[in-house]
């Protein structure tokens, strides 16, 4: 009898330590697995969200041509490096002051007047204005520049929102046109801000 007691008291003893032992176990194994999950996930999502041009270097070179009895030209080079596109363009033939400069619609410098590119660049269908207005600006709305007393000028502006042949119809610059016009951008009048006649024209082709 005393045998029998004894016996089950060792058989409790062990069932109730390997309870115990199985109530452990699962816990660790739960913890386990969360901590590696949040450790596993990207806490830096940039180079998924940079575009599919991102690593394309290009370089487009253009000539500016006189439009509307002007001797105003020039050229001007674009260049794509890690998804951000650089203008340079070199101008001469203008008169002194203020001018400003757009990219139109077409590739197209066909008439005297420039008139054939077409009106502003603007894609995504917004007002005309400055450039980062938050009202709204076009694409092509580059601004205004100074030539000086011989005529001459550079005007040079670095974004993202442009792009050399990536496909994306809100932000790629080919097949558009580069216009000069002699008179200066208010930013306001709408659509084009009354800049006045169009001295210069280039397309944008490779």
């Amino acid at each position: 009898m005393k045998k029998s007691i004894l016996y089950i008291s060792i058989l409790a003893l062990g069932l109730s330590t390997s309870c115990k032992s199985d109530k452990k176990e699962v816990p660790n194994e739960v913890d386990t697995t969360v901590t590696e999950t949040e450790e596993t996930t990207p806490k830096n999502t940039t180079t998924t969200e940079r575009p599919a041009y991102f690593n394309e270097t290009k370089k487009v070179t253009m000539v500016l041509e006189p439009k509307s009895n002007s001797g105003v030209k020039g050229n001007v080079v674009f260049k794509q490096e890690k998804g951000v596109v650089s203008m340079v363009a070199v101008l001469n033939g203008l008169t002194e002051g203020e001018h400003a400069i757009h990219i139109h619609e077409k590739a197209d410098c066909s008439s005297d007047d420039g008139k054939s590119s077409g009106g502003h660049w603007n894609p995504t269908a917004q007002p005309h204005g400055k450039w980062g207005d938050a009202a709204g600006y076009h694409k092509g709305d580059i601004g205004n520049f100074s030539a000086n007393a011989k005529g001459q000028a550079t005007i040079s502006k670095i974004t993202d929102e442009w792009c050399i042949g990536c496909g994306d119809e809100t932000k790629d610059i080919l097949g558009k046109a580069i216009i000069v016009h002699q008179g200066v951008d208010d930013f306001k009048s709408q659509p084009s801000g009354n800049a006045g006649s169009r001295v210069s024209c280039g397309g944008i082709i490779q």
